[in-house]
């Protein structure tokens, strides 16, 4: 009971039966708001016409927006929420309704505003809140408007969208112009950022490759220009180009500090080169000061040949030693070999004279002058050196003979003043030596000298006898506490305990060289004594390294020889293209080598030294005449690459010739030091040259194969936008054909390809056209002829009838061409002719001709026919080649001229007739 009381008084939009609420809705009020909550609540009923009839109530977008958001749209409301914010329903002013619309969030609700909206501005309002690139392909494939068109096309980004948008977007040529243009122009830009890709890629490939390769003079200056082209390309390189970048730079940072290096290593030896002949050359003035000397002195001591030995001994030790490290020059080696010349010429003499000493002693004590003038001379004492006592004596005895005496007295007197004069100046020099070997000779010569002429004199000689007794005495006051701390140092030396064999030999050669130094200043017996002993011990002591180093230098000696050895086999025969720096390297080592092995025996130091300063003189000249010959290569490189410049041939052939040269330069090797840096630069410069041609040659081509291609593209476009209407305009693809073979051939590419392919679809498809064109423009041709021909069936049918035979005149005003009229004529003579029986197989036939001309299904029955036309039309095409619109022409000529025909056998056969007609005058769409 209380549910049915309910049912009774419950209102009737909430009846259970939908017509009822739908008859309901007519009486609610929408002003009211519980009435119109009752209408929202109907809008959203299960039943269809119910949910129609509440929302034909309601006219508040705002209202039915929010009823959308509480659940699930039904399509009347969607429709009806479309129709009031597009402007077909309502009273809605047209700001409320766009901003309405900059609300909505449902795509299909807004693709169907863009679409439907009753205004502009309300339509882009729909259409920026869109963002799937479906929704705005569509809006500008198939919106009214164009603004809205436009402004959906231009917000689509995707490749594939804009191919989409050129080819669907046919209801507006401009959308699909745009499209292309857009579509061509993101080809082109990533077309463009490959290319940049693939230039970074072969500046990378470059870079490193530079990396790779060997020091040349403008090794540098290639590296700095490949950073600077890296710097100026305008794309961003990813993390790996990055890495190899700076991993490449490194790599020729390496290449340029190693040279700079090497510089600072060459510069070093340069500098220690000039050291070294520094040191000879005082080396070599000290022998030659010493050997003057003797020859300023009046008498040759064995004091005096010692000292002269050890210091020959010393001199070659570092001389030896310098030349181990840099090899002397000709002329400080030329001075060297004439001191050693004198050397030995006095060693020598000192030699012969010590062998013949008690022969010559015999002979002074027996006074036989003739064997002592002839032993004297067997001596063979140099002239100008201060002779031995001995030979002094022997001079001596055999000048006091009448005829031996010097000259007049004047002569004597002025060399005895001229040797005062040279004594004085050693006095003032401190050369003791010298100033008191040529004070004794001026003593024998005032001894032997009248005294009243030599009397202005004697005061002089005095004085400067005084001054040399000052210096011997200054030379002793110094050298005394010298040669007592020398022995003590020595003697501690000998006494150390826990010293290197080595540290004690450099330490015993020191102190016996200052030793000796001193000569003989302040020297007693006692103190010789101490140091000869120490020195003894010294000696002892180091007698088994001394047999270890002996052994160490026998070995060394060896191994030098063997070097020479092999030197001197490699200069013996030498390769005609030996390369220069391998020559260099192995001078290089050689010379290293050669430094290793060290020390030698002091006998064989010179000798062997001597030869491996004339292998590496023989060395260096072979290397200097195979570079001098490479440099000779190289500028004959020059002069053919100079010719290559001015030759007229493509730039492109003329560089690979450059780049087949600079390999040819590169395996050549290095010039002279001097030369190669400026062969280099002009060989580069030329190249430089050729290189610029070439580039401008290949920009050049690509503007000019960038405006054939453009060219082309634009007759491609052209072409596009070109549909036919008549048959007549095919001159208009002849010209069009004309002018793209003009263009070939086109740059190779695959936008070359793309153009071929769509030049080819679009041609064949113009071509097409134009030959259904043809047809249907002669089938056409066949309707205005239809009452010439019925008036031919007319007459026919008479004719048959048995009545008279009538000539057909053509229609006034219908122009017929030549093969139309010949068939007219024919029709009229068969009609004279009478009735033929093979009218029905000729139409027969032309009905099956016609059937596959039309691409139709043949009837079995003409089979047989078919065959043979098939046949027919194959012959004709091997013979001559004929369109369809010829040779359907042909097959309407003969049906006009067939005849006299009977009315049955046409009406039976011009239903099919006229079908096959129509087919072929349909056209295809633009």
């Amino acid at each position: 009971m209380p549910g049915l009381l309910r049912r009774l008084f419950a209102p009737r939009w909430k009846h259970p039966d939908p017509e009822v609420r739908r008859q309901a809705v007519a009486r609610l009020d929408p002003s009211r708001d519980d009435q119109r909550h009752a209408l929202e609540r109907l809008a959203l009923d299960p039943e269809p016409a119910v949910r129609e009839a509440a929302l034909a109530r309601l006219e508040d977008p705002e209202r039915l927006l929010a009823l959308c958001k509480e659940g699930d749209v039904s399509p009347e409301l969607r429709r009806h929420l479309v129709a009031l914010l597009a402007g077909r329903r309502g009273a809605h002013d047209l700001p409320a309704r766009i901003a309405l619309v900059e609300r909505l969030e449902d795509p299909g609700l807004l693709n169907e505003l863009a679409l439907q909206g009753d205004n502009q501005q309300l339509r882009l309002a729909a259409l920026a809140r869109l963002e799937a690139e479906e929704d705005l392909i569509r809006q500008a494939c198939d919106n009214g408007i164009a603004a809205v068109r436009h402004a959906a096309a231009a917000r689509v980004e995707s490749e594939a969208g804009l191919s989409r948008l050129a080819h669907e977007a046919r209801r507006d040529r401009q959308v699909a112009r745009k499209a292309r243009e857009r579509l061509n122009r993101m080809r082109a830009d990533a077309a463009s950022l490959a290319a940049a890709r693939e230039r970074r890629e072969a500046l990378l490939e470059t870079l490193e490759q530079h990396a790779g390769s060997p020091w040349e003079p403008l090794y540098a200056g290639r590296f700095r220009h490949l950073m600077r082209e890296w710097a100026k390309l305008e794309d961003l390189p990813d993390a790996r180009q990055e890495r190899r970048y700076q991993d490449a730079c490194l790599r020729c940072r390496k290449v340029i500090g190693d040279h700079e290096a090497q510089e600072h290593a060459r510069d070093a030896d340069h500098r220690q080169r000039e050291s070294a002949d520094q040191t000879r050359e005082a080396l070599v003035e000290a022998l030659e000061e010493s050997l003057e000397g003797l020859q300023q002195g009046d008498r040759l001591t064995d004091q005096d040949i010692a000292s002269l030995r050890a210091q020959k001994r010393l001199l070659a030790t570092r001389w030896q030693a310098l030349s181990d490290q840099h090899l002397a020059d000709e002329a400080l080696r030329d001075r060297y070999d004439r001191a050693l010349a004198a050397y030995e010429g006095i060693v020598q003499a000192r030699v012969r004279l010590d062998e013949r000493a008690g022969a010559i002693e015999q002979a002074l004590a027996d006074g036989d002058d003739q064997r002592l003038e002839a032993l004297v001379e067997a001596c063979g004492w140099p002239p100008g050196l201060a002779p031995a006592p001995l030979l002094q004596r022997a001079r001596q005895r055999l000048a006091a003979e009448p005829a031996r005496e010097d000259g007049d007295l004047e002569a004597r007197l002025s060399r005895f003043v001229e040797e005062l004069d040279q004594l004085e100046r050693l006095l003032e020099s401190g050369a003791f030596k010298g100033a008191s070997r040529l004070y004794q000779r001026l003593r024998q010569q005032a001894d032997r000298l009248p005294q009243a002429p030599l009397e202005p004199h004697q005061a002089r000689l005095k004085r400067l006898a005084a001054r040399l007794a000052e210096l011997r005495d200054w030379r002793g006051f110094v050298a005394g506490p010298k040669r007592d701390q020398l022995c003590l140092a020595i003697e501690a030396l000998a006494d150390e305990e826990g010293a290197s064999d080595q540290a004690l030999d450099r330490r015993h050669r020191q102190l016996v060289r200052e030793w000796k130094a001193l000569g003989d200043a302040a020297a007693n017996r006692e103190q010789s004594a101490r140091f000869r002993a120490a020195s003894d011990r010294l000696h002892e002591r180091l007698a088994p390294w001394r047999e270890r180093q002996q052994a160490e230098r026998q070995r060394n000696l060896a191994a030098r020889e063997a070097l020479c050895e092999q030197l001197e086999t490699l200069l013996e025969q030498p390769a005609h293209e030996a390369d220069p720096d391998a020559l260099r390297e192995i001078r290089d080592r050689s010379r290293e080598q050669w430094r290793r092995l060290a020390p030698v025996p002091r006998e064989q130091a010179e000798p062997i030294g001597r030869r491996f300063g004339r292998i590496r003189h023989d060395l260096q000249a072979l290397i200097d005449r195979r570079a001098r010959e490479i440099a000779e290569a190289k500028r004959d490189l020059i002069e053919q690459t100079r010719e290559l410049l001015a030759r007229e041939m493509p730039a492109a052939r003329r560089a690979d010739q450059a780049k087949a040269l600079q390999r040819r330069w590169r395996d050549l090797g290095r010039a002279p030091k001097g030369e190669e840096q400026a062969l280099w630069r002009e060989f580069r410069s030329l190249c430089d040259d050729i290189f610029a041609s070439r580039d401008a040659a290949r920009d050049d081509q690509a503007q000019r194969n960038r405006a054939q291609l453009d060219a082309m593209q634009a007759l491609i476009d052209r072409l596009d936008s070109w549909h036919p209407a008549h048959s007549r305009e095919a001159g208009v693809l002849d010209e069009a054909v004309r002018e793209a073979t003009a263009l070939e051939p086109l740059p190779s590419g695959r936008r070359s390809e793309g153009m071929r392919r769509r030049w080819t679809g679009i041609v064949r498809a113009r071509r097409e056209r134009l030959a259904r064109l043809s047809l249907a423009e002669e089938a056409e041709r066949w309707q205005a002829i239809r009452p010439l021909l019925n008036a031919h069936l007319q007459a026919d049918a008479r004719r048959l009838a048995g009545g008279p035979v009538e000539a057909v005149p053509l229609p006034d005003g219908l122009a017929l061409p030549s093969s139309l009229q010949d068939a007219h004529e024919r029709r009229n003579a068969a009609r004279q002719a009478g009735a033929d029986d093979a009218v029905e197989e000729r139409l027969a036939r032309l009905r099956a001709h016609l059937s596959l001309l039309a691409g139709g299904r043949v009837n079995q029955r003409d089979d047989p026919l078919r065959l043979a036309i098939q046949v027919e039309r194959l012959n004709d095409s091997l013979s001559q080649q004929t369109s369809r619109a010829e040779e359907l022409h042909q097959i309407l000529a003969d049906l006009l001229a067939t005849g006299p025909m009977p009315e049955g056998l046409w009406e039976r056969e011009v239903g099919e007739l006229d079908r096959m007609l129509e087919s072929l005058a349909e056209l295809p769409p633009p």
